[in-house]
């Protein structure tokens, strides 16, 4: 997938916090880790993970840029040990 592919996000997803989503994107990465899902199971909860992923991405993004707005032109994320 390239970086302009959009992944559509399920309303449902949309609904949820970031703590609530990036919650559920673990717990679906564990279960696909032990695989003991079935193959069917496994691409549904791989498809609703690539959205949460997408939608904890926007969120994320959402946040750095108030961030940035709070801080100017995002200057203020300078190391501070830098002299």
């Amino acid at each position: 997938m390239s970086g302009t592919d959009k992944i559509e996000i399920a309303e449902d997803i949309q609904q949820l916090s970031f703590e609530q989503a990036l919650s559920e994107l673990e717990s679906i990465v564990d279960r696909l880790e032990t695989g003991d899902v079935a193959l069917e199971e496994s691409i549904e909860i791989y498809r609703r993970g690539a959205q949460l992923r997408a939608y904890c991405d926007e969120k994320l993004k959402g946040a750095q840029a108030r961030i940035e707005k709070i801080t100017g032109d995002g200057s203020g994320t300078a190391p501070l040990d830098a002299d």
